[in-house]
Parts: structure tokens; sequence; C-alpha cells
């Protein structure tokens, strides 16, 4: 069947490789949609960092995974031939303490893998999923939706919930890519009023605004300042998320934080400068780091999107089949655009 890997130096290779078949409780899905995310941009396609969580074993890529079980394997109870479902993408040991919290992202045994990084992903017409990473999908929402939340909007649904976003907040995200325009959606669903949005880049903030996502959007931080000045009265915005990865964006996130406020950190790589006593004690600023989500936190989250009828391929400006790939990769390398997702038609 065909597949894709990611050599590095941003080049995609298409390759052949055997269909797979499921062992003992594991399901084979066929893909319906599989979409690309920041990490594996950052982390694999331009260069392979080799090391840790991220290091990529030259496997089928594509960590964003939703299809059909076609096949059962023995020792499978739950699920069954024809059962639409997203597929949380890290596989854990099930028996050390992040996988007892329902973490297996922070699994700490040698045999965590994820795929698309340490197992085969979902590029390629089928993947072999272990059967408790599976949740169902239900009808209302459509596969590239399950594709979605399988990472990029578990990962924002978490921040949102680690910073107790609510409507008694106004929330402030910078970096408006696929996982700020899905913290800014999710944040209207738990009730927050006011989001503000900040990104560099026009396309981005452009696509925030034609969505409605986002009441106040800026590229700068001088016309970020002027923004939460006139909408909290200089005092901030009571939580705060940064999904960009980057410092200056992170400092203005943390800048503009209420005393007492929430910061969230989701965005992956880089760094930033803090003053620690002036910028989050004297403060009583709450910093949190997210990691992707929980199992469970992913399951309410399906059930959120079916109850309020929001369907996150809302967000998706760019769709390609697998054999454009390479187009898919560049697109999504580029940063101008929304998520890009790889989809196969009935």
């Amino acid at each position: 069947m065909p597949a894709v890997r990611l050599p590095g130096g941003s080049t995609v290779e298409l390759v052949t490789v055997d269909r797979p078949v499921p062992g003992h409780g594991q399901v084979l899905v066929r893909m319906r949609a599989s979409s690309i995310c920041g990490s594996d941009i950052r982390a694999i396609y331009r260069e392979h960092l080799g090391h840790g969580a991220e290091a990529y074993q030259g496997v089928v890529a594509g960590h964003e995974p939703c299809g059909e079980v076609v096949a059962l394997g023995p020792g499978t109870a739950r699920l069954g031939v024809g059962d639409r479902v997203v597929v949380y993408h890290i596989a854990g040991c099930q028996q050390c303490e992040e996988c007892r919290r329902g973490y297996p992202v922070g699994c700490t045994s040698p045999v965590r893998s994820a795929h698309g990084w340490q197992r085969d992903g979902g590029h390629a017409d089928y993947l072999v999923a272990q059967e408790e990473s599976c949740l169902v999908l239900p009808h209302p929402l459509t596969f590239v939706d399950g594709a979605l939340i399988s990472c990029g909007f578990g990962t924002a649904y978490e921040g949102l919930l680690r910073g107790r976003a609510s409507g008694r907040d106004r929330l402030l995200v910078t970096g408006l890519g696929p996982v700020g325009l899905a913290a800014a959606m999710l944040a209207r669903l738990l009730g927050v009023r006011t989001v503000i949005g900040m990104d560099v880049s026009a396309p981005r903030a452009g696509l925030a605004r034609d969505l409605r996502l986002v009441d106040h959007v800026v590229t700068d931080e001088d016309a970020l300042a002027d923004v939460v000045e006139e909408v909290t009265g200089g005092e901030g915005c009571e939580v705060a998320i940064d999904c960009s990865g980057h410092p200056a964006a992170r400092e203005a996130a943390l800048r503009h934080t209420r005393r007492w406020g929430r910061l969230v950190l989701v965005g992956e790589g880089g760094g930033m400068r803090l003053d620690v006593s002036n910028q989050l004690i004297h403060r009583q600023i709450s910093l949190h780091g997210s990691w992707v989500s929980s199992v469970q936190h992913m399951a309410e989250l399906i059930e959120l999107l079916v109850r309020t009828g929001e369907h996150p391929e809302r967000i998706v400006t760019h769709r390609y089949p697998l054999a454009e790939a390479g187009e898919a990769y560049r697109t999504a390398d580029a940063g101008a655009s929304g998520k890009v997702c790889i989809v196969w038609e009935d």
C-alpha cells in the first residue's frame, strides 16, 4: 500500500509498504483523514530531533489519524468492524503513573510509542492501533473532525481546562495557527465571551477574522497592548494561552495576563525570558505547561462537540490526497494556512 515517510531536509518520501495485520489487542483502521501537525513540521519534516518523545524512527508519518475499523486482532473486546474511530496517537504501557492518570503521552516506560514518531502513523491507507487508543467517533462528526481532535484540538482543550477558562474570563491567544484557532473555537464552547488573538502572520490573522473565532485580532504587540487596554481597562486577561512556541509571543502573553491570572503554554520548542519575582510571584500568576490531552478529556471533547454542533474541520483550509503529500507538507510548512489534511475519498 502507498505510504509517506519523512526523511528530513524538508522532503516527503512516497513509499510502498505491506498492509499491516493487527496483533493481540489491536485493530486495523482504514484511514479516512490524517492531518498535519505543527510538531510534524518542526521536529520531523525540517529535521529529525532524534531524541526523547520526538525521536523519529523512520516510520510511516502522521500522528493525527481517523478512520474506520476493518479488522480486529485477538483479544479485542470493545470495538467492532465498521466503528468510526479517533486514534489517540500515543500508546503507553498502561502501568506507570502517567498512564494510570489517563495521560499515555507522558508514559515513562521504554515501550511508549507514538504514531508517526516511533510506530507507523496515519499517512497510509491502513493503520494498526491499540484498541485502548481508539475513541468512537459519533456520526454527527466527520472523519476530518476526528483527525483534528486526535491531537491539535485535544491539545487546545486540555490547555483551556488547565487554565480553567470559563464565562468569567477574557482569553488571550498568542499564535493563531491551527492550535490557536482551536483554542479560540473551544473557548466559546466553554463560555468565554471575549477572545483576543495575536499572530504576526497576516494570512493567519485574517483567517481568524474570517472564521469569526476571535473578537479582536492583532499582528504586533503594540496593537495588542492597545486592545488589552481597551478591553480590560489595562488589567489584562484572566487567562492567556500561547500556541506559538515563540519566545516573544510567550513573553507578550505573560505581560498581558491579569494579576492572579493563569498562563498556559502549549506551543512546543523555544525558550522564554522570565523575571520570576516581578512577573510571576509578585503578580500571583499561575503558569501551566500542558502536553496534548488525557484520553478521558479527549472523550469529553468529542461529546462537547456533538452536543454543541461545532465542527473542528471549519479551520481546514487545504485538503490533499495521499499522493500529493509533498504539496500538503509544503503548504503546512509555509505557516500561512489553517489546518492541512490528507483525506481519502469514498
